[in-house]
């Protein structure tokens, strides 16, 4: 009887090895492509336009469609009767990320972005749009909050244009709105450079504390 045993657990072992070459190969899956993602379906973002972006928009359209349709392999549409510009990826698009990127990129353009600084984020991974009001700082309201504006951008627009240059990034003032384009570390830079500006600091002050931060990066 215990050689009966002994023997059906030798069977065992030889159906079964366990030495260190004879491990059981794990199955090996294709990676999936995008358009098989999402149970197949095609995937959507919908960027809507404010009534001022239109004609900036009509004028810039295929300066907007040639990165995304052909380089990004996504799908765009402008929908007049919707007023927004509708994303979608195709069987062919490389990535699915591209999506998103797309639609921050007509976001970027939307907020009032030159076209040449919003398709980089199209291109780097490590770019935002960082966006905050006036009254987020300090409540300002009249004249008051007009001298704010004004020494946000400074005479001919100087101030905005060094706090741009000095901390690589793109900076749009409409109204009482400022959005801000770059790098995490970039944008945080300006945006104290910014703050300064709102709550009463002068120029000459930012700009010292501008030349110090360059100097130490």
């Amino acid at each position: 009887m215990a050689s009966a045993t002994g023997g059906s657990s030798t069977e065992m072992a030889v159906d079964h090895p366990t030495g260190p070459g004879a491990a059981v190969e794990k199955p090996r899956f294709d990676a999936l492509m995008p358009s098989e993602m999402n149970g197949g379906r095609p995937q959507f973002r919908k960027v809507p336009v404010p009534q001022h972006r239109f004609a900036p928009l009509k004028r810039c359209w295929m300066e907007i469609y040639t990165p995304v349709y052909e380089h990004m392999k996504i799908d765009i549409r402008m929908n007049l009767k919707a007023r927004r510009v509708e994303l979608k990826t195709r069987r062919d698009t490389p990535d699915v990320s591209n999506l998103q990127k797309c639609a921050d990129f007509v976001h970027a353009f939307m907020l009032g972005f030159d076209i040449a600084d919003a398709v980089a984020l199209l291109r780097l991974d490590d770019l935002y749009v960082d966006s905050f009001e006036i009254k987020d700082v300090k409540t300002l309201r009249g004249e008051h909050l007009s001298r704010a504006i004004g020494r946000l951008s400074g005479k001919g627009g100087k101030t905005k244009y060094a706090i741009e240059n000095s901390t690589r990034t793109r900076i749009v003032i409409a109204d009482t709105k400022i959005h801000i384009l770059g790098s995490f570390v970039n944008i945080k830079v300006a945006r104290d450079s910014l703050c300064s500006l709102i709550l009463g600091s002068p120029a000459g002050k930012v700009y010292s504390k501008l030349r110090a931060v360059s100097a130490s990066s």
